[in-house]
């Protein structure tokens, strides 16, 4: 599978937004410096999130962008769909097989299903609230524990 990286950032920005879910709305410079993306193309990337029902947004000085729902209701498949288009598992396209690999390759097309299936299950259960939880006990200091 192959994630461009309008897919990338969208990913990251997302995550960085349900990092700080909650916290009202948050300035697109923040994401944009937090992330390492570069605004103008971030500002694209958000607007597709924004068309696709998966952010808010407000201008001004107090504007930003914010989730619509709570991170545990957004997968990621969705977010790759809603900037990317259809998800494939793997990039197959643009090959041209010989004639004498053509029967092979319907061979391996059980396969490559199989493979997109897996890939889809994995996207499409994975939710931003995960990874945000992930994050933040990774943020987290160390506990301590003390033993009797």
């Amino acid at each position: 599978m192959r994630i461009s990286a309008k897919g990338e950032y969208a990913i990251r920005a997302l995550l960085d937004l349900a990092v700080h879910h909650g916290e009202g709305l948050v300035p697109i410079q923040e994401v944009a410096r937090r992330q390492g993306i570069p605004q103008r193309y971030l500002e694209q990337v958000l607007l597709l999130l924004k068309r696709a029902g998966i952010l808010e947004s407000r201008r001004g000085s107090a504007g930003g962008y914010q989730l619509v729902r709570a991170p545990a209701g957004i997968s990621v498949g969705e977010v790759l769909r809603a900037v990317e288009g259809r998800v494939t598992a793997l990039d197959v396209a643009g090959r041209h097989p010989s004639k004498t690999s053509e029967a092979t390759a319907s061979d391996l097309a059980p396969l490559w299903r199989e493979i997109a299936g897996a890939v889809a299950a994995v996207i499409d259960r994975t939710t931003f609230g995960d990874l945000a939880e992930q994050v933040k006990a990774r943020r987290s200091p160390a506990r301590t524990i003390y033993h009797i």
